[in-house]
């Protein structure tokens, strides 16, 4: 198993109960198989299985990856429903979520061709997923520092600090202190059967 797959248990992190049922049914209604859609997304049919059974919460990463297959965003999978897109998401509406050790609040309306999201990264979390897919990102550092791996650079980022980037370049996200790090982050969501965003570490590295 990848070091992409290794996510807390749902009894050792916070229960996200509408995420088994809504990653079944929507990879059902996008007719994969459990093994087709875990080779998309870079997991073992196996650990596919317990994030829909609920046995494992997935990461945000996993939940990117998940919805760019599904043709789908983040929002549905976490099975959040919105009756008109608004062009206006005010500050009061926005609910935190927590996956994978981050938190993050939607920042745009659901089905666009973008999504935007606020998000805090703690220190040492999530830090050894590099992510590779089809696409565009880009993020602004709100508080905090920022280590940004595209390629074989590393960038440091402080508050005030952007970048934006090619997704098909292996990147990796990492808080630099223990603070944390808040940052806004936009990408596209471009879909590709073949997309991987979740590839686990990169050998010989340390987060």
């Amino acid at each position: 198993m990848s070091s992409s797959e290794t996510e807390p248990s749902a009894e050792h992190q916070g229960a996200l109960p509408v995420v088994a049922p809504q990653l079944r049914a929507l990879r059902r209604r996008a007719a994969l198989t459990l093994e087709a859609a875990a080779r998309a997304a870079g997991l073992s049919p196996a650990h596919l299985s317990r994030l829909e059974t609920g046995q494992r919460q997935p990461s945000l990463p996993m939940l990117l990856a998940l919805a760019r297959i599904y043709s789908t965003t983040v929002s549905e999978l976490l099975g959040e429903t919105v009756a008109d897109r608004d062009a206006v998401v005010r500050a009061a509406d926005m609910e935190p979520t927590a996956a994978g050790g981050w938190t993050y609040w939607q920042a745009g309306s659901p089905g666009r061709g973008m999504q935007a999201l606020r998000v805090h990264v703690p220190y040492g979390s999530q830090g050894d997923i590099v992510r590779v897919h089809p696409g565009e990102e880009w993020l602004y550092v709100l508080q905090g520092r920022l280590r940004l791996r595209l390629g074989d650079t590393t960038h440091r980022l402080a508050p005030g600090d952007s970048a934006h980037f090619d997704s098909l370049t292996p990147h990796r996200i990492a808080a630099q202190d223990e603070g944390g790090v808040e940052l806004l982050f936009v990408h596209t969501l471009l879909q590709s059967p073949t997309a991987t965003l979740c590839l686990g570490p990169t050998p010989g590295e340390t987060p």
